[in-house]
């Protein structure tokens, strides 16, 4: 099995029962963290996590005015999806970069 598909697989057994995943969210702006994409030209990628620490992780050196906000698998699908795809963002799930 491949490392993206490894990543993925994970990333679903954690988030199923949960119902839940992380994003990081600037504190005084409220604004989500959202940055170009290492492997797609002209992209842009929000960062998610399967769980509160693994979010908490990357809050270090620039993200470091970020914390972990959690947000529904059911707000994620009602709200999220369509305007991310439209914007062109693309996921980047229990990101490492």
């Amino acid at each position: 099995m491949s490392e993206r598909n490894t990543v993925l697989k994970t990333f679903l057994a954690e988030t199923k029962p949960t119902q839940v995943i992380w994003a990081l969210q600037d504190k005084a702006s409220e604004d989500w963290v959202v940055l170009d994409s290492p492997s797609f030209e002209n992209s842009e990628v929000m960062p998610l996590w399967s769980s509160s620490a693994l979010a908490q992780a990357h809050c270090i050196e620039e993200w470091s005015d970020y914390v972990p906000c959690e947000i529904s698998l059911a707000d994620w699908f009602e709200f999220w999806l369509e305007d991310l795809n439209e914007d062109g963002v693309i996921v980047g799930i229990n990101w490492q970069g």
